[in-house]
């Protein structure tokens, strides 16, 4: 994990629409690329493809409700932040696609366990939800989850092709 925290502090000292021309051509080279690992800014709102270090491809997500801070316990509204894996991937999910994270891990557990609360669980990284046979377009607007990393159903259905289970994953705020 020490490769996504150069990477996260090299993606801090430049600014976001500085980069954004080298990282759609980064991405244009690496569509038939796998994910080594993922890096979630909370803050920038970005989903970013790590493949040996570089960034490959970038998606801008949707947090939960309540976006600020980590996660603490069940139905706060918060997207956890920490270091996690991908466990498991589900391609009948109600939400477009879902990439099961390990929420809670170790860390999560004992703070919880600390606080006496429940830490919750079931956080996914997914695409938008399919109502009355169209995708909702409204979710693309706001933070809306209870407390996943949400994405448009196009780029849901990209990102699901690039990454395996066992994908590291670290989320940032």
């Amino acid at each position: 994990m020490a490769t996504l925290a150069a990477i996260f502090n090299l993606l801090m000292c430049i600014s976001r629409d500085a980069h954004a021309d080298s990282l759609e051509a980064e991405s244009a080279l690496g569509d038939a690329t796998k994910a080594h690992a993922l890096l979630v800014v909370k803050h920038l709102r970005t989903l970013y493809l790590l493949h040996r270090g570089k960034v490959i491809a970038r998606y801008p997500v949707q947090l939960g409700r309540h976006p600020q801070g980590p996660k603490t316990k069940a139905h706060d509204g918060r997207t956890p932040e920490g270091q996690y894996v991908i466990d498991w991937r589900d391609p009948l999910s109600l939400y477009t696609l879902a990439l099961h994270i390990s929420y809670p891990n170790d860390h999560d557990r004992e703070q919880a366990r600390a606080l006496g609360v429940d830490p919750g669980g079931a956080i996914e990284i997914h695409g938008q939800p399919f109502v009355d046979g169209a995708y909702s377009a409204q979710q693309l607007q706001s933070d809306w989850t209870a407390g996943c990393i949400a994405l448009s159903a196009g780029d849901m259905a990209n990102l699901w092709g690039k990454v395996d289970v066992g994908t590291p994953v670290e989320i940032k705020p």
